[in-house]
């Protein structure tokens, strides 16, 4: 049965049938790639009732174009280690959307990594990017390579490899990628630097996330972390609570959760616990945040040595019993289907009021139900974590530029920003039947803007 003959039937039901077929195809044509089965399953679903108001998208196969990468690159990475033996990582690169502007998305240096994670990462760039209102689309990458245990000689002939290759397909009106797990200030300078050797000129808008001596911007760092909590506030303040006086869990201990730990420090939070891969401390003291930073980002240690130092503090090997502390608010900012359904019951049993995602998809589909079921505030990792790229698309502007905004003009840019994705997704949460449902409002808001873009492109 073809679309027109189906417009006559209930339209929520064809809304139903459309996304169901779709969601099948791109099951049997990714096979045993589940993250990006959830990625899809979690975006679809909650589609459903602009499809049944607008079947002009469905006529326009919007969703088929959006679950179809543009362009999938996977390659060879050889480097040589220091004991002079030749080690071999698989790089990637998923080109998803560019319907609002050049491929933006992050680069995860990590062993997890393959085409599943890549593809889930950068199906949802495509949606928080189009959340930030800037011009730029989806995309994403990276590479199976541990940074971790790595001297700097090593990590250094590893991304000159990784670069040499990723070069012939990015560009600042091309494809411009940043960090992600695993990829920070060091492995950025590095790219950075092959990529220049080989192009042979300065193309500052090609990476973001660069050190601020080379066309950086000031508050990128802290972006991502202050963006999440920014998104929070509003969400808190709708509600009548804030983070002065709450008690809050952040998971992770890198960049995202070293700033949101920061940021909600400054509004009057006390955050008792943080975690790395290997387990997590609890200090209900409060998280000494100088501590963290001296061991994460210059001593690059694991968060275990904070409990030397902190004599209030604890340490516990494994990762998901940080969801078992008492809380007001939980960040998770570490990554993937950190929390279950298991833990989500656990945190609600335990009285969290607000849980929003730093992380990329930190929540399983199953818990993002319990939280919703229970009345739990519940920010959705594509708005609440779009901070970090609202930041590189304005410091790819100032690349263009060739000028440099100061801290306060970027954190007031980040918090506009963050405030706008919120009030955006209640909006289209509202509109489409859903109210206070961030989930659906965020899926939806960052659809419209993505497909309304494809339909007056044509179909390309």
């Amino acid at each position: 049965m073809s679309i027109t003959q189906e417009m006559t039937q209930d339209p929520v039901q064809v809304a139903k049938d459309y996304v169901h077929r779709v969601y099948e195809t791109v099951i049997q044509r990714n096979a045993h790639e589940s993250e990006f089965h959830q990625a899809v399953k979690e975006i679809f679903d909650s589609l459903v009732p602009v499809f049944a108001k607008h079947p002009v998208y469905m006529k326009h196969g919007i969703l088929e174009r959006l679950s179809e990468p543009e362009r999938i690159i996977t390659f060879r990475v050889p480097w040589v280690d220091d004991q002079g033996q030749v080690q071999v990582n698989r790089g990637f690169r998923v080109q998803f959307n560019s319907n609002l502007g050049p491929y933006k998305g992050g680069l995860r240096f990590h062993p997890s990594v393959n085409a599943s994670i890549i593809k889930f990462l950068g199906f949802e760039q495509i949606f928080k990017n189009s959340l930030t209102g800037q011009p730029i689309g989806g995309g994403k990458g990276g590479s199976d390579f541990d940074p971790k245990g790595k001297s700097d000689g090593e990590v250094m002939r590893f991304t000159q490899s990784f670069m040499t290759e990723l070069s012939k397909y990015i560009g600042p009106d091309e494809d411009v990628p940043a960090g992600d797990i695993g990829v920070g200030a060091r492995e950025i300078g590095f790219m950075f630097g092959q990529y220049k050797r080989i192009r042979g000129g300065f193309e500052a808008g090609v990476l973001t996330g660069k050190g601020l001596g080379y066309g950086g911007s000031l508050a990128r760092k802290e972006a991502t972390g202050y963006g999440t909590v920014y998104f929070v506030q509003e969400m808190l303040k709708d509600a009548g609570l804030s983070f002065d006086g709450s008690t809050v869990v952040v998971s992770g201990s890198g960049n995202v959760s070293i700033y949101a730990i920061e940021k909600a420090a400054q509004l009057g939070a006390k955050i008792v616990a943080c975690s790395d891969s290997n387990g997590y401390i609890y200090d209900p003291a409060g998280i000494n945040l100088d501590t963290v930073k001296r061991l994460k980002e210059v001593e690059r240690s694991r968060i275990s040595e904070y409990v030397k130092e902190h004599p209030t503090a604890s340490y516990y090997e494994g990762c998901a019993g940080i969801w078992s502390i008492p809380c007001d608010i939980a960040l998770p900012c570490a990554t993937q289907n950190e929390i279950d359904d298991e833990s989500a019951r656990l945190m609600v049993a335990n009285g969290v009021k607000a849980v929003a995602e730093g992380a990329n998809m930190p929540s399983s589909l199953e818990a993002i139900e319990v939280f919703l079921e229970n009345g739990v505030l519940f920010g959705p990792a594509k708005a609440a974590n779009a901070g970090g790229v609202a930041v590189s698309a304005l410091e790819m502007a100032q690349n263009s530029m060739r000028l440099s905004w100061s801290f306060e003009e970027v954190d007031a840019k980040l918090h506009e920003i963050m405030t706008n994705i919120y009030r955006n997704s209640v909006k289209a949460a509202e509109e489409y039947g859903h109210p206070g449902n961030l989930v659906v409002g965020a899926n939806i808001a960052g659809f419209l803007r993505v497909a309304d873009a494809a339909i007056a492109q044509g179909i390309i």
